[in-house]
């Protein structure tokens, strides 16, 4: 099997999104705010020109060319997320015991779940914005992968065992993904 040269990615920033890269630091900038992350990764490179990202590796291996996909896709993540935001919309649904869901700083606690004395606690990730308006939980944030967390957080807490989850459909369960405009 022949191994390739190299690879290169080309990953073009819009006019009102600034990317600045130091060594295996990546921080993008936009009307949103500020993400900053670390690739450090020995084989690949990450440059710029005046309006792209380049990620490149030279005689990839298998891994090294799935690693510059994934670099990739993240930092494509973080340019729309602080020209964008992610939100996620969650939906609570209960039978048996009205359930509260309430946030206090960076937790999010549910109380009564399935008539259990002990409120159940999700952890907020990072700078995720978390809002309950009755029956709808509503994540927001600049990076994909906090609101992402989040929200799987507070699936899992309310994750009942032991019962059948045909009849036992109490729980937070996500409803929508979608990215709404940044107000400038």
């Amino acid at each position: 099997m022949v191994k390739l040269a190299d690879i290169t990615e080309i990953i073009p920033v819009p006019e009102d999104v600034t990317v600045t890269i130091d060594n295996s630091d990546v921080t993008v900038k936009g009307n949103g705010g500020e993400i900053k992350r670390n690739f450090n990764h020995n084989k690949i490179t990450i440059s710029k020109d005046e309006e792209n990202v380049i990620v490149s590796v030279a005689f990839p291996n298998r891994k090294d060319k799935a690693m510059v996909g994934t670099i990739k896709s993240h930092i494509n993540n973080m340019i729309y997320g602080v020209k964008h935001g992610f939100t996620y919309k969650m939906k609570i649904v209960y039978a048996h015991f009205p359930m509260t869901v309430k946030v206090k700083g960076n937790i999010v606690t549910i109380d009564n779940f399935l008539g259990e004395r002990s409120p159940r606690v999700a952890k907020i990730i990072g700078d995720a914005k978390v809002s309950v308006k009755g029956e709808d939980v509503t994540i927001t944030g600049i990076n994909k992968e906090e609101v992402g967390q989040t929200m799987a957080n507070i699936e899992q807490a309310t994750k009942i065992k032991g019962r059948d989850p045909r009849i036992f459909q109490d729980g937070i369960y996500l409803v929508d993904k979608s990215q709404e405009e940044i107000e400038e």
